[in-house]
């Protein structure tokens, strides 16, 4: 590597954990509970008759195979890099959330096609059991929602999770509603309009965590880095004059990357040399940003041009 080439690294290396890592147990349990919940409202829905309570069930299945999977991407994430695979398998995490989404789009479709063909042919819901029901599956997702409340904040994988818990605890909301309705008034149309807001809640959420797992895959900046920023913080470092080939990135939660081809003048190269400067940079990006990874190359000027015409 030449004088004018130098990589410096903020805060390390890149680590093999995710951010999910450690809300696997608390997967495991919410797992457990959302299985349990939706053999009993799948029961509940069968003896009620209720398409509120089946569509809150079949929404619990669909929870259950995002948190398996959401469970395997953490077994795969923190696996240790390779090789051919630098990374490790960072990315798991984000097609898991990406599966998830696809998964909650098809259960929400689903439960709107069924509430409108109740309206075509109405059933005959039973209100008492659809109630006790309903109100089982609202305790034990709030007991998901503990668990989870904390890691939705740090990963996009516990979050597909978190949201998928909390679309069927506003869900169960709506089947004690619904139910209590036809208890007092017999009105039958309760149960699939129920059916409907659990469809319609699914949808804005999917639609949320879809694009930031997009973003991610996509390889979009990270929301809380502003590249205006960094590439001002950079170029005002004494000695620097341009910044050039400058990307961030996100691997997976909480692991944010950077990289920046950055031109300093041989004089300051000269005086203070080139470990120095790339402690400057170092600090100058881990004191203002929060990124897990930085590479820097240095570059005396004209090198740009020197390396465009070795493109070419």
């Amino acid at each position: 590597m030449g004088a004018g080439h130098d990589h410096g690294h903020a805060h390390g290396a890149p680590t093999s954990g995710t951010a999910a890592a450690a809300y696997r147990g608390r997967l495991r349990v919410a797992l457990s509970i959302t299985l349990t919940v939706m053999v009993v409202e799948i029961v509940g829905g069968l003896l009620s008759d209720s398409l509120a309570l089946i569509a809150d069930a079949a929404h619990m299945a669909t929870d259950a195979v995002g948190l398996c999977m959401a469970l395997l991407a953490i077994h795969f994430a923190n696996r240790p890099p390779s090789g051919n695979r630098t990374f490790g398998y960072a990315r798991a995490e984000i097609l898991a959330a990406l599966a998830n989404c696809v998964l909650l789009l098809g259960v929400g479709s689903y439960v709107l096609y069924e509430a409108i063909q109740r309206f075509i042919t109405p059933a005959g819901t039973e209100g008492g059991l659809t109630v006790v029901f309903g109100v089982v599956g609202l305790f034990a997702n709030m007991i998901s929602l503990t668990l989870l409340m904390r890691g939705q904040k740090e990963s996009l994988n516990v979050r597909g999770a978190f949201l998928e818990v909390a679309a069927d605890a506003l869900g169960s909301v709506a089947v004690i509603i619904s139910a209590t309705i036809i208890l007092l008034t017999g009105w039958q149309a309760a149960d699939p309009i129920a059916s409907l807001i659990i469809g319609v809640m699914i949808v804005p959420r999917t639609v949320k965590l879809l694009r930031e797992t997009l973003d991610v895959l996509l390889e979009a900046a990270p929301k809380n880095v502003d590249m205006a920023e960094v590439r001002a913080h950079i170029l005002a470092l004494p000695g620097v004059e341009d910044v050039h080939d400058l990307h961030a990135w996100t691997i997976t939660s909480g692991m944010p990357v950077l990289s920046a081809h950055v031109v300093v003048g041989s004089d300051t190269l000269d005086a203070i040399g080139n470990e120095k400067m790339l402690h400057e940079l170092q600090g100058c990006i881990g004191d203002h940003f929060d990124v897990e990874h930085c590479t820097f190359q240095l570059e005396p000027g004209g090198h740009a041009e020197h390396e465009a015409k070795l493109c070419h």
